[in-house]
């Protein structure tokens, strides 16, 4: 049986299932309609459908005729890779219609709008699924798996540190995300994922958490403490940012070009802003404490201008430590194909019993975006593989992940620890 998919967000997020729907699994998917606030990044994605990937067009639609969409062609799944902020609008509209949903991380950005969410949920009975395609690559999947198999017996502590380097760290300072009103922070966008991993190995949930974060790196005050003086607001074709090694050129990119230097004449959305410019109200330096309700506590580190990409996280037990280290590919959003996206380019697992000697575990090393689980993920979406038990993310698993962000930037604002369960009603 084909299932029908309408897509709304066209920007560099959408590719990785739009190939999905009409390359590998096209004899069960169908993609009916588009919708985006911008005709040209609708219109581009066309041509890449039609052109590269051997499919028809699609109807399009605005924004605001969303709901006229959903009318007309009633797709059984809508698909959400919009700015975070927007995510709730078309989640919500989706469930009313009788519309499951697949929405990228993360699934929205407060914790007004997630209960929102979950209202509906429960009021709709609709399912929504939130593609947390980490969790299916190999190593974080054999990570999660040994401690279900008791190899370091009751879990009691977890240091986890996340390095995004200065090609793809910055990147989050160049674009929307960089306003916090859009994205949350790098505590929602970004550490959603891993504060997910993190409910996913442990199969527990945040009790409590305290956290300090601040811009340390990029913006304009802290380039000029360091004599770093760039008087520019955006990169692409400014002379005087020529040298700067964190600009990029919008036009020298294909997909950058369709997407966004093409489009920009409709709405005025820069892609390529000044990293070291003013406007930047999120954080680039970030450390978490977490306690989980099983009791284990963790400790976090996300900074956002590392020399290296990937993470190190150590978990520890009352029979021993597992210790994960993972280098990654760097990238640029929509500079490369999607399969390259956080490709794991090393890989080590080690397993050290409370008595004897350290053993290095073998683990199978992903191939493709995301540490291999973009294809494993994709697959159990829109193929015929059947589920993994435990690995599909729902609407509460979404919750979960982005109340740890949400609780950190609060205990930021405060100086306070935050009781997860006073943010939502789950």
């Amino acid at each position: 049986m084909t299932k029908t998919y309408a897509l709304v967000g066209t920007g560099g997020r959408a590719r990785m299932f739009y190939e999905a729907i009409l390359g590998p699994h096209r004899a069960q998917s169908r993609l009916v309609a588009l919708c985006d606030t911008n005709q040209a990044r609708m219109d581009f994605t066309n041509k890449v459908i039609s052109g590269e990937l051997g499919g028809e067009p699609v109807p399009t639609y605005k924004a605001a005729d969303f709901k006229r969409m959903l009318a007309e062609h009633k797709p059984d799944t809508v698909i959400v890779t919009s700015i975070d902020r927007t995510h709730h609008l078309y989640i919500i509209a989706a469930l009313e219609a009788g519309c499951d949903v697949i929405t990228e991380k993360p699934m929205t950005t407060d914790a007004e709008k997630c209960q929102a969410i979950l209202d509906t949920v429960e009021r709709t009975g609709r399912q929504v699924r939130v593609t947390f395609n980490y969790r299916y690559a190999p190593h974080n999947s054999a990570l999660r798996e040994m401690i279900a198999d008791g190899a370091i017996g009751k879990v009691t502590s977890v240091h986890f540190e996340w390095l995004l380097d200065t090609r793809h760290g910055a990147d989050y300072f160049r674009r929307w995300h960089r306003d916090k009103r859009n994205s949350g922070g790098l505590m929602v966008h970004k550490s959603t994922h891993h504060f997910d991993l993190v409910n996913f190995w442990l199969g527990s949930e945040p009790s409590t958490v305290f956290g300090m974060g601040d811009l340390k790196f990029y913006g304009r005050a802290n380039a000029e403490e360091r004599g770093v003086f760039t008087p520019y607001t955006r990169t692409t074709g400014v002379e005087a940012a020529k040298d700067d090694k964190f600009a990029i050129d919008l036009t020298s990119n294909p997909v950058q070009k369709g997407l966004y230097w093409d489009a920009e004449k409709e709405d005025g959305y820069q892609r390529d802003q000044n990293v070291f410019g003013d406007g930047i109200s999120i954080e680039d330096t970030m450390n978490v404490m977490v306690r989980y309700r099983n009791k284990a506590v963790m400790t976090y580190s996300l900074y956002a201008y590392a020399p290296w990409e990937g993470f190190n996280v150590a978990i520890n037990g009352t029979g021993g430590r597992l210790e994960l280290t993972v280098h990654e590919t760097s990238y640029i959003n929509a500079g490369s194909t999607s399969d390259t996206e956080g490709a794991a380019k090393g890989v080590k697992l080690y397993h050290f019993p409370l008595h004897g000697e350290a053993v290095e575990v073998p683990v199978k090393q992903g191939e493709g975006g995301h540490g291999g689980g973009d294809k494993i993920m994709l697959e159990e979406i829109f193929g015929d593989a059947t589920p993994r038990p435990g690995y599909g993310a729902n609407h509460r698993d979404g919750a979960l992940s982005i109340l740890t962000g949400i609780a950190a930037n609060q205990s930021f604002a405060t100086g306070l620890p935050v009781d997860v369960k006073t943010l939502v009603r789950l």
